[in-house]
């Protein structure tokens, strides 16, 4: 397990493993409690151990002060056709509310930035709710830019079983 040492006294940032999943686990769910979504997080233990320490799905780092968990980043790394490069996606970071307003996030997204550029990525993403204000101006104060020129969209649900359906259905005939 390799731990980074960050310049803030007592912070390091460390790669998660099995005995975090209950903790990422309580991150998600208060990063949704936050974010007015708890309703809608289906992660559980068992998910988010299967997804990321057996499946490689995703990767998860540990922000720790003095030892103890104070917030968490997950991401994984996509790939732009147009650069022929990898990118490094965040699709998750979260901080304490007690621990906010103290360097630490920025921390946690310098750390990342350096993982995308060790990596040779060619950008480094995430999304913002519109309604979450304080991070949105926090990510403006670091120079990252809004993509007001794209559209998010997103297939689940029973239109992404009924799409495979079609293909599966689409293979018989």
């Amino acid at each position: 397990m390799s731990v980074h040492e960050t310049g803030l006294k007592g912070y390091t940032i460390r790669d998660a493993n099995r005995e975090d999943t209950k903790q990422i686990v309580q991150f998600i769910r208060d990063l949704a409690d936050y974010e007015g979504f708890l309703h809608e997080v289906k992660a559980t233990e068992e998910i988010i151990e299967q997804s990321v320490f057996d499946e490689g799905a995703a990767n998860v780092v540990m922000a720790e002060l003095d030892g103890k968990p104070i917030g968490f980043a997950l991401f994984f790394y996509n790939f732009s056709t147009f650069e022929g490069r990898p990118g490094l996606y965040l699709e998750d970071l979260y901080i304490q509310p007690e621990y906010r307003n103290r360097g630490y996030g920025k921390k946690l997204l310098e750390f990342l930035a350096h993982k995308a550029h060790s990596r040779n990525c060619k950008r480094f993403e995430w999304w913002c709710l519109d309604t979450n204000t304080p991070s949105y101006q926090f990510y403006k104060g670091l120079d990252a830019e809004d993509m007001v020129d794209w559209t998010v969209f997103r297939i689940d649900g029973d239109t992404l079983i009924n799409m495979s359906r079609d293909f599966e259905e689409g293979q018989k005939g």
